[in-house]
């Protein structure tokens, strides 16, 4: 009987090994590769919703997920830890946001840094994804000037957080919406 429970619990577990990894319902990353994504990826955990996220995602990680949530925020120092400059993170999040539109995925674009995060870079990776999104959703601050409103698209609303402790109500209303997540 031994032999037939190691030959059973062998192919139970050959068979979980080949099956195919279920994708979350939400593919995230960064846009600019600040820590802004791994902080959104907490308030996600928070609210129990699984995410695949990649700081570096490309469109072929893009396989079954709902919603892109495209976290824009520009680091000089994470891009030179990824080994990129500013124009091929910008190719980037402009190719990841084109290839979840085009797979019938919704994308919410964030800024999450507010105004300490705004400047030069993130305004210039902003402009890859932000009219491409479906949604944007930016912390107080980060749209004092009215940049995000004048960048995004013209059906696309724009909700404002009051900081980033208090992201997790607007982000779990805008999920909801797109059928993610508890309402």
């Amino acid at each position: 009987m031994r032999g037939f429970k190691k030959v059973f619990l062998g192919a139970v577990l050959a068979a979980a090994l080949a099956l195919p990894a279920q994708a979350a319902e939400v593919a995230l990353t960064t846009v600019g590769q600040s820590p802004d994504g791994m902080m959104v990826k907490v308030i996600l955990k928070k609210m129990k919703v699984d995410n695949d996220y990649d700081a570096m995602m490309k469109p072929d990680a893009l396989k079954g997920q709902k919603v892109l949530l495209a976290v824009v925020g520009g680091s000089m120092k994470g891009l030179g830890a990824a080994g990129i400059d500013k124009e091929q993170e910008k190719a980037r999040g402009a190719a990841l946001v084109d290839a979840a539109r085009a797979k019938g995925m919704k994308v919410l674009v964030l800024h999450v840094g507010g105004k300490g995060r705004r400047g030069e870079l993130s305004d210039f990776l902003a402009t890859a994804v932000t009219p491409k999104g479906d949604a944007v959703l930016v912390v107080k601050g980060g749209n004092d000037d009215g940049f995000f409103t004048k960048l995004k698209g013209k059906n696309a609303p724009l909700t404002t957080a009051d900081s980033v402790q208090k992201l997790q109500a607007p982000l779990t209303e805008i999920l909801a919406g797109w059928g993610v997540g508890k309402p």
